[in-house]
């Protein structure tokens, strides 16, 4: 492929993370600089700002202010959860999004998202060849949970892992203060793949990880869990639990969303969150004094625990997207390969067909479960514990983070 000039637009959606800017700023700081690529936008609340043409002018932009984009948290350009139609299906957005890029010369798609952010970058670059529209179109992926098909991890990962990890760490000594006893229970994001709750165990590295773990890819049985916790309580007079949010019973129901199984004794409908609904069952049947913990947008929010390897990994990942978009790659996702070969920890880009990304999910290896289905393996902590590390130097004002706040100059 030859020199292809024009314009290029980025784009945030889904759920945010703690680095997600830092990929946005890979891919605005790479495109400023490129010599092929004439302006830069950001949209507005991600595809659903492109069909509403509300685009941002980048080059108007402060660049001290777009370099505190690496440790401001959220989408700094808004998000959204639009799903997109099948063009086959419904062109209609296609029409309009095609209409906008003529209208801004747009040649170069980035889309910063998940599993929903990769179809949709499937999606349009399909229709963009099939209209004969040149336009390299790449995706950039982000997650905390960690589970797009096609690569080692995710940026923002390994940062909500740091902010599991060192908030497990501290409520940890808090449950061992009282010499009545406690039991702590932690109710962590993922709803269908347990890398954030496995995440807990890396606390264990200090010497305070939780005593029980349970992760979505395995049944949930209460009346298991109660003897596993009724014994760890009577022989510590305290017990710390990390459970997903998304731990479901046999048949298939989330627990958090379900009545307490017919087995536990209980059987009446809990309301609240998954660990206030564990938290009342352990009360119920053990009296002992039980606190629910949820995280909740904290370990997404926590740019103040990203772990700098995930930053710099998550900029490179905007950064080789837009260089390979330059060089005429295009229908792709910046992955992440892992490499021990030289027996430290290395990561590097691939290349990953968007195609097989689009709606496939990575879940927490069964291997990596430990055999009562209430812990994680060795294994797991190697995989995770390199993403963590790195204490990222944020800039501060008065004691308190200095956020970016960019002057979001309407694109004309």
């Amino acid at each position: 492929m030859g020199v292809l000039k024009g314009a290029c637009v980025i784009g945030q959606s889904g759920g945010p993370t703690s680095v997600i800017n830092a990929s946005a700023y890979g891919v605005i700081k790479t495109a400023l600089e490129s010599d092929v690529i004439t302006n830069v936008y950001g949209a507005s609340h991600g595809i659903i700002g492109i069909l509403n043409d509300e685009l941002y002018d980048m080059s108007k932009e402060d660049p001290e202010e777009l370099k505190l984009l690496l440790n401001t948290p959220s989408s700094e350009l808004g998000s959204c959860r639009y799903k997109i139609a099948d063009p086959d299906v419904d062109d209609t957005d296609y029409k309009k999004l095609l209409e906008i890029f003529k209208k801004y010369d747009i040649r170069y798609f980035f889309y910063n998202g998940g599993n929903d952010s990769m179809d949709t970058c499937n999606k349009v670059s399909r229709y963009m060849e099939k209209m004969g529209y040149e336009c390299r179109v790449i995706g950039v992926p982000k997650t905390i949970d960690n589970d797009l098909f096609g690569t080692d991890h995710c940026p923002g990962f390994g940062s909500a892992a740091k902010y599991i990890a060192t908030s497990v760490a501290e409520v940890s000594r808090d449950n061992r203060v009282y010499p009545t006893g406690s039991v702590t229970i932690i109710e962590i994001m993922g709803r269908h793949a347990g890398w954030l709750a496995g995440a807990a165990a890396l606390a264990s590295v200090c010497g305070e990880g939780p005593d029980l773990i349970y992760l979505p890819e395995t049944v949930f049985d209460m009346d298991k869990f109660l003897t596993d916790l009724t014994k760890i309580y009577k022989e510590k007079k305290n017990c710390l639990v990390a459970v997903s949010e998304g731990v479901r019973y046999a048949d298939g129901s989330f627990v958090s969303e379900a009545k307490t199984s017919a087995t536990d004794g209980f059987g009446h409908a809990q309301l609240g969150g998954l660990a206030a609904i564990l938290a009342n069952v352990v009360k119920e049947k053990t009296g002992a004094k039980v606190r629910g913990i949820e995280l909740s947008l904290l370990q997404r929010a926590g740019a103040h625990l990203a772990s700098q390897t995930d930053i710099d990994e998550a900029f490179m990942a905007g950064k080789v997207a837009v260089e390979k978009a330059v060089e005429g790659v295009t229908g792709m996702m910046i992955g992440f390969e892992r490499d021990m070969s030289s027996g430290s920890y290395e990561c590097k880009y691939i290349l990953v067909p968007l195609a097989s990304v689009a709606n496939a999910e990575n879940t927490v290896p069964l291997a990596w479960i430990n055999e009562e289905g209430n812990g994680v393996t060795q294994e797991f902590i190697d995989y995770a514990l390199p993403l963590i590390q790195g204490e990222n130097s944020r800039v501060t004002e008065n004691g308190l983070p200095k956020f970016a706040k960019l002057k979001k100059i309407k694109a004309e």
